[in-house]
């Protein structure tokens, strides 16, 4: 192990892939800060830039703008309540509410210190780890996906605010929603009304851009939030006790993100998600979640970056991508020339170790660059919304244009710009109905396999110990509030006949 990490600290500390790897970062951060690119779209467009490198600088590059895309679009998401990938949706619950208090500093910094220790915890996993956690992802069939799935609704619906009742309608609509376009089992079309444009589906990236951005600045027009924030420099820096406050959930959304990142499919975008979920839940100060809770920013940026890094292990141990950007990436290893799989740790050591101590290196320069500069980022809080309305607005319809040139995704995001418009004067919860467009595809393709492989009967999803084990946890996740309640009364009712 220490001959491995050496070598591959001596490949990427060499000057042209230290080069490679701080451009990498640097554009992964500014096309995260653009809505609707995407680290996918970034890695794909750039990689013709890299055929004339060697494949590990390339590589190096590559991994360096996915990382750096996450942090981009954290950025917009605390700012712009704009998430620049699917993954920082969940950052604009409390991270846009910080920025409104005027703690925009605070929300990045924190999220940069989480994104940085994510990062090095889940290294240091992914290095000792890779080969057994492997294994252990290969058990994940259809049925643990489903029942993964399944925990994930019931999570975001047990810890949301107000009616539980109502965040399950949004969950439900959302799955509902992402069955638009080609049946998984038949291959039909259903639901498109004739659009070719809906035989993919809906799109989730027009849909979180119309719902947070375009539906947020429709909802501060009708408010009337026409002054901007004014927040002294001391407002904009965060505190040794709020880093202390942090700490646990940092720590608790590196190893939710690391662990998910490793099954196929998950990704980071369902990790910030249970991460959220979870903070909310355990929280001393759950009222204050939605509000501007710190532990809000800290969680599910933790999540994202460890599932970021820990998804290279299904990618590079079996040949299978951890999600759209690995997928990605798994392309370029093939027009690379290199096949990735449990024989690339032997036969390439330099290329494979080069590219883990390069993500340590990356996530450094990461800070290093973005630390000192969230109080400047948080300045731009301090244009007048008159301004920024409308730049806010045109990033979001040339972003959505810019996913496929089509102008199909321009008046998808319009659309759902005004229903999150609506959802917020019934106050109603976005969270839960972007989980279910995002993961109502995985959940249907699961289902249907489930289904294939178990002949039809879904309860045998019970037999299986790890199936049945992660539907448990969902199922205590249901019933707790209840229980919880029920002791607390018990508990006041003993309490008074021991003072009678």
């Amino acid at each position: 192990m220490l001959d491995n990490l050496l070598l591959g600290l001596s490949t990427a500390l060499s000057p042209t892939n230290l080069a490679w790897c701080f451009a990498g970062v640097l554009l992964g951060t500014i096309i995260g800060l653009l809505p609707g690119m995407g680290s996918a779209t970034g890695v794909a467009i750039l990689i013709p830039l890299t055929l004339t490198v060697e494949p590990v600088t390339a590589l190096i590059m590559l991994a360096g703008i996915y990382y750096g895309a996450q942090y981009g679009g954290t950025i917009t998401s605390v700012l712009l309540s704009t998430p620049g990938e699917a993954a920082t949706v969940v950052t604009t619950l409390d991270g846009y509410q910080m920025a409104r208090r005027g703690r925009a500093g605070a929300a990045l910094a924190i999220a940069a210190i989480g994104s940085f220790t994510a990062g090095m915890v889940s290294l240091v996993l992914l290095a000792a780890l890779a080969p057994p956690i492997a294994a252990v992802a290969l058990r994940f069939g259809p049925p643990e996906n489903l029942a993964v799935m399944v925990l994930a609704l019931v999570t975001m619906v047990v810890c949301s605010t107000g009616s539980k009742l109502r965040a399950a309608a949004m969950a439900c609509a959302g799955v509902l929603l992402a069955c638009v376009g080609m049946d998984a089992a038949t291959g039909q079309s259903r639901y498109t009304f004739g659009s070719v444009d809906l035989l993919s589906g809906v799109p989730y990236v027009e849909v979180v851009i119309g719902l947070f951005a375009v539906g947020e600045v429709l909802h501060q027009i009708r408010v009337g939030a026409s002054r901007p924030i004014r927040a002294g420099f001391r407002d904009l820096v965060i505190s040794r006790r709020e880093v202390a406050e942090s700490a646990p959930s940092i720590g608790r959304g590196s190893l939710i993100g690391f662990t998910l990142g490793t099954l196929p499919g998950a990704g980071s975008t369902l990790a910030s998600f249970l991460a959220y979920g979870l903070e909310r839940r355990i929280s001393r100060n759950r009222a204050n979640f939605g509000r501007g809770a710190i532990q809000g920013v800290a969680a599910p940026e933790s999540a994202n970056n460890a599932a970021a890094n820990a998804n290279f292990i299904p990618t590079l141990t079996l040949g299978i991508p951890g999600g759209a950007t690995t997928a990605v990436l798994l392309g370029a290893f093939t027009v690379y020339g290199l096949q990735p799989g449990p024989l690339l740790f032997d036969e390439q050591p330099e290329l494979v170790w080069g590219l883990l101590v390069s993500f340590f290196l990356g996530n450094l320069i990461l800070l290093v660059l973005n630390l000192p500069l969230a109080p400047v980022f948080a300045q731009l809080l301090r244009v007048p919304y008159g301004y920024l309305y409308p730049l806010i607005l045109f990033t979001s319809f040339v972003g959505a244009y810019a996913i496929d040139n089509n102008f199909f995704s321009v008046w998808l995001v319009l659309v759902f710009g005004v229903i999150g418009y609506g959802m917020k004067r019934l106050d109603l919860p976005l969270a839960p109905l972007v989980v279910g467009v995002v993961i109502g595809g995985l959940f249907e393709k699961a289902l249907v396999q489930s289904s294939y492989l178990l002949d039809g009967d879904l309860a045998l999803v019970a037999t299986r110990p790890i199936a049945a084990s992660v539907l448990v946890l969902a199922a205590l996740l249901v019933v707790s509030p209840a229980l919880a309640g029920r002791l607390g009364r018990q508990r006041k009712e003993t309490t008074r006949t021991h003072v009678r």
